[in-house]
């Protein structure tokens, strides 16, 4: 009986313990429902959630981690485990992550710089048209959003590489991706992603085998990072606009060289519209 009377002692109510930690009552109820900071006691009868005051250093734990914006899954390997080796492995993951959402970040600073310093008119890009011969590739087709295109694009390849290995195919040029809709905060949309081939490969449910239309292409090159391809788009159309074509087909983007092996600003990327002669 005395250690329950010494536990009820330290136990404190919801609101009182929010006031002790700093946490909003909301985030306590979700922290509970994600298994993050259980209450010590929930009354049965009133549902009234009650914390024991040695709870406050893992409260602690828990909004110090938020604080650096750790993922809801992370912080639960992290407070579950309570080791100290499989915390120290987590915060290096979520280190990682902060570096490349940061570089991320300084590269969308110099894209705006780019855009606000730009003069009306002046296009740094070099556009050409060029007949482009049909291609046989290993395709997926995937609905994808502006937040799960990149892990889209890479199970995708993968699947496709995986494809060409039970087949014993080898990639015959860049890969590419043809961007069938618009793809941005507000619509999500379909994309195709490619790999050349020069020979057939063996179908399964997600990868096929097709011929990629050839014919009259707007192209130009872009030099930089993915998330500042804009420029290019922009540059490609104003000029395709300007010299009275129309486009007759969905842009693709093909990939010059491997996003592993170089550097963000070295990273090109052919981008290449399908036009229809001058209507002039």
């Amino acid at each position: 009986m005395v250690g329950q009377e010494v536990r009820r002692v330290n136990l404190v109510p919801i609101g009182r313990f929010s006031k002790m930690t700093r946490l909003s009552v909301k985030a306590l109820r979700l922290y509970d429902d994600n298994g993050l900071l259980r209450p010590a006691h929930v009354d049965p009868s009133s549902g009234y959630r009650y914390y024991d005051i040695e709870q406050a250093s893992r409260a602690e734990l828990v909004k110090t981690l938020r604080a650096v914006n750790m993922p809801l899954d992370q912080i639960q390997e992290i407070v579950v485990a309570d080791n100290s080796e499989i915390a120290h492995k987590q915060l290096l993951v979520h280190r990682q992550r902060l570096g490349a959402q940061l570089a991320a970040q300084e590269r969308t600073l110099t894209y705006l710089e780019t855009l606000i310093d730009q003069e009306e008119g002046i296009m740094s890009y070099q556009v050409e048209v060029i007949e482009e011969p049909s291609l046989q590739v290993a395709a997926t087709r995937v609905t994808t959003s502006k937040s799960r295109i990149a892990n889209d694009i890479g199970t995708g390849f993968g699947a496709i590489m995986k494809a060409m290995g039970r087949s014993g195919v080898s990639a015959a040029g860049s890969p590419l991706i043809v961007y069938h809709d618009v793809i941005d905060d507000e619509a999500d949309g379909d994309i195709e992603i490619c790999v050349p081939i020069g020979s057939k490969i063996t179908a399964d449910a997600s990868v096929s085998a097709r011929e990629l239309e050839g014919g009259s292409m707007a192209a130009t090159v872009h030099r930089g990072p993915y998330d500042q391809m804009p420029l290019a788009y922009r540059a490609l159309t104003g000029w395709i606009a300007e010299h009275g074509h129309e486009i007759a087909g969905p842009p693709r983007e093909v990939y010059l060289n491997d996003p592993r092996t170089v550097a963000p600003d070295q990273l090109l990327t052919r981008v290449v519209f399908p036009i229809c002669p001058e209507t002039g």
